[in-house]
Order: C-alpha cells, then structure tokens, then sequence
C-alpha cells in the first residue's frame, strides 16, 4: 500500500463517536444501573432520553440531518441526558454500577461529538464566528465539570478527598465576603504592587543592558541566580525584612517576575536584523530614536510573552508566600488553614477563585497584546 492511498484513509472520528455512542447506551440499558439492582424501568426518563441520544448520535454516520439543525438537536439532547444523570446519582450516591457508567461515557462521546460538529460550521458573520470560538472551550470546561460530579457522586468519593463541583459551588456562594477580603489581600495588594514593581524594574534593566555592553556579562549571571533561588526559602527572609502584611509577598513577586521580564527583553531588543538598524543609521536615528522607533517595536512579542507568563507566576508567588506568615486573610492564608480544619471545599473554593483571577489577568493582557502588536504576522492571521 503506497503513503497516498494510507494518507487517504484517515479516522473519521465524527462516525466513531456516533457509533460508540449507540455502542455505551446498549450496555448501559441492558446492565445494571445501580447498586442494589435497579433496572431500567425504574429510571423510564433516563433510559427514554438516552436512547434518544443513540439516535441523535447515530443519525451523523445515517447521514440524516446532517446540518446545523441536527447538531443542535444533538447538543440538547445530550445536556438533558447529562441533567438526569446528575440529578438521578444524586439519589444513589455511591452505588453506580456497569449500567450507569456505560451511560455517562455515551454522554460524554455525544458531547465530544457536539463539539467535534461544532467547531466545523462556518459563518459569513464575524459576531457568530466569535460566538462559537468561544462556546467551544466553555462547552468543554463544563463537560469537564459535569463528569467531575457524575464521577465523584457516582463512585461515592469522599468529600475530604475530592469535594464535587456543586459542593465547591455552595461554599463558593456562601463565602463571598471571606473570599472578597482573600481576593483584595492577596491579588489586589501583594500580586498587582509586586507584577508592577517586577517588571518594570526589570523592563528598565533591560535597557541598561542592551546600553552597557560590560552589564550583560555582570547582571545577567546574578538575574538567573536570582531566579533559581526556591521560594520557600527567600519567603520566611522576605517576612523578616518586609513584615507579615502584603510588602513581603509583593517582594517574592518582585523576585519570581523579574527575570522572565529580563530575559525576554533583552532578547527582544535584538530582534532586529541588522539591515533595519543599518536603515536607521542612514537616517541619522541615535540610539535612542532606534530604539523608541525599531527596536522596541520589534521587542513588543517578547515583552507580553513574559508579562504572560509573569501574570501567572505573580499569583502563584503570593500565594505560596503567605504560607510563611501573613494577617489572618489572604488566599495563602486561607488555603492553609482550611487543610488543617479539613474543609477542603473551602480549599478548592479559593483555588477556583484564584484559577479565575489568574485566567482574566492572562486574558487582559492578551488583549492588550492584540491590540500593540496588530501588525505582527501571528495576530494578522
């Protein structure tokens, strides 16, 4: 068989999915569903809408209703299907058997299909296209988060061990002050004070070393010892010398952001080839019209890679470093005090908040990134 006739048949992954879809809902309706023995006529809404979903499944490979009308269709039927499996285990917490979980793999493969058929439409409308690049991943974030609790309900996890989304939602809606003030304390003082103070020092570093040659030899060797210094370690000396409110966790944000935004930056500034500077010169450009005009400009990618990833290292230094010693609020703070009462879903609480935080922190700045470098090639596009 030659490549081309093997580049030729390539998975059609649509069909598989459709078909192990009718393939999970057969051994779901004819296995146990829970234990002790429920069959399935104890359940008539669950099995009805499941068996729905293998038609709704199927019906892609059939090749009927092959269009966006069916692919709606598909995506209800399936997220009633993941509604009565939720609420149906929450009744029978810890007793799904074969059936059940044969059941919610059918559901899980029709909403990978769903997104699977998703992603191919096309639309002459920018606003719709929009629209459906960003119901992709929060279509798949809340799959995640439903067979998160089908999982941890069904086979009757232990809350000290993983609580359920829903639990983590309650405490999440029952603690929005004590949230807020971890919120304020952590992000607002020590994460934003100590990005600020980390990047623009090391910004301006930059600069001195692309100015002064003899720096690049002397400040970048102790920038990257700076780096590798272990956080646990420089956050019991930063308490020491700053105190336990905020300035000392703004400090191990100052030391964790800074030579990402070093590096970044001096690299950025010689990205440049040597015809622009050479063009520059035969305009009689000093360096710093070069740099302010050409070399900064071309350093714009390398700069917000780093204050990328500088937006999750801040959060993730303050965090760590109010385990060493801080007022009693703070996100750290919190984290580690309810470990050792065990309310872990106060614990995943401030995790969830903490994950949003960072996410809309990393999402600010991408879209400053956009708009800053719209000429740059990978933005076009």
């Amino acid at each position: 068989m030659t490549t081309t006739a093997v580049s030729k048949r390539r998975i059609d992954m649509p069909a598989v999915l459709a078909w192990f879809v009718v393939a999970m809902v057969v051994v779901g309706l004819f296995s146990r569903i829970f234990q002790p023995d429920l069959g399935v006529m104890d359940i008539p809404r669950l099995a009805i809408c499941l068996a729905i979903l293998a038609i709704a499944g199927v019906r892609y490979e059939l090749g009927f209703m092959r269009n966006w009308v069916g692919d709606l269709i598909l995506g209800l039927v399936t997220a009633i299907s993941a509604w009565l499996l939720v609420t149906t285990v929450s009744n029978h917490q810890g007793d799904a058997a074969l059936g059940f979980w044969a059941l919610t793999a059918a559901t899980w493969a029709a909403s990978w299909l769903f997104v699977e058929r998703l992603a191919i439409w096309k639309t002459r409308s920018p606003l719709s296209t929009r629209i459906i690049n960003l119901a992709i991943p929060a279509l798949f974030g809340i799959s995640i988060l439903v067979l998160w609790e089908i999982i941890v309900t069904g086979a009757g996890v232990p809350k000290v061990l993983l609580p359920a989304p829903s639990e983590i939602g309650v405490r999440l809606a029952t603690s929005v002050p004590i949230l807020w003030a971890d919120f304020q304390q952590t992000f607002m003082k020590a994460v934003l004070a100590g990005y600020a103070i980390g990047c623009g020092s090391a910004f301006v570093a930059a600069i001195l070393v692309d100015r002064v040659p003899f720096l690049r030899r002397g400040l970048l060797p102790v920038g990257n010892l700076v780096s590798a210094l272990p956080i646990i370690g420089v956050a019991p000396i930063m308490v020491m010398w700053f105190g336990f409110d905020w300035p000392s966790k703004a400090a191990v944000v100052v030391i964790m952001t800074f030579f990402p935004m070093l590096v970044n930056t001096v690299a950025g500034l010689a990205a440049s080839d040597a015809m622009q500077r050479d063009l520059m010169r035969t305009y009689a450009s000093n360096y710093w019209q070069t740099l302010f005009k050409l070399r900064l400009p071309m350093a714009m990618p390398f700069i917000f890679n780093a204050l990328k990833i500088n937006s999750t290292l801040a959060l993730i230094g303050a965090i760590v470093a109010e385990f060493f010693g801080t007022p009693i609020v703070g996100m750290g703070f919190r984290i580690s005090t309810e470990v050792g009462r065990m309310n872990v879903d106060m614990v995943w609480a401030e995790i969830a908040v903490a994950a949003l935080a960072g996410s809309l922190f990393y999402g600010i700045i991408a879209l400053i990134e956009r708009a800053v470098t719209f000429w740059h090639p990978s933005v076009r596009g």
